[in-house]
């Protein structure tokens, strides 16, 4: 019962989450990237392409570099992590595409300076779909079934999401509440 009052409760923070990212993002409606967490052999892939490729500044255990989200003079300059303590989960797969490819969110403006590099040109397409792939495949069921809600039809949805206990992510839990507040 719990874990259906959570899914319940995910699908509407999730369709919260997906509606703001389709109003803000021009890009998602035609979204053709999918990174399939569930592939084990994608995820393998990616595993080997992340250690090469990523974790120097994202860390081995995708933790990122310590105080990421300081706002002083190296603002956007330390790495955030990809597992459930960082904001990775909170894009869908298209515009986690974009960011690796092109070192920028979709909607970032050109003037705005990224220190992400783009790895256009570096990794293939498919290579970079399945470090994002080996991303995912580490993150809780919860996380999952919340990411999943911003891709197109809940893509990468996890098969077991509704026979697991788990909670609701904290972020994810602080946006619902400001949308009930905001809808009352």
């Amino acid at each position: 019962m719990k874990t259906r009052l959570a899914l319940v409760a995910l699908l509407a923070c999730g369709a919260a989450q997906a509606a703001d990212a389709a109003s803000s993002d021009p890009h998602t409606s035609g979204a053709t990237h999918f990174a399939d967490a569930d592939d084990t052999a994608l995820v393998d892939k990616g595993a080997t392409i992340y250690s090469y490729n990523c974790a120097g500044c994202h860390g081995r255990r995708l933790q990122g570099q310590a105080l990421w989200q300081l706002r002083d003079q190296y603002l956007g300059r330390r790495a955030p992590p990809h597992d459930s303590t960082g904001h990775t989960w909170q894009h869908g797969d298209e515009e986690l595409f974009t960011v690796v490819k092109t070192g920028k969110f979709s909607n970032t403006p050109k003037d705005i300076v990224s220190y992400m590099p783009a790895y256009d040109g570096k990794m293939s397409d498919d290579e970079i779909l399945a470090v994002l792939a080996f991303i995912k495949a580490q993150w809780p069921v919860g996380i999952r079934a919340s990411q999943s809600m911003l891709n197109p039809g809940f893509k990468g949805m996890p098969k077991d999401a509704d026979k697991v206990d788990w909670t609701l992510p904290p972020n994810c839990t602080a946006s619902f509440q400001r949308w009930g507040e905001t809808s009352k």
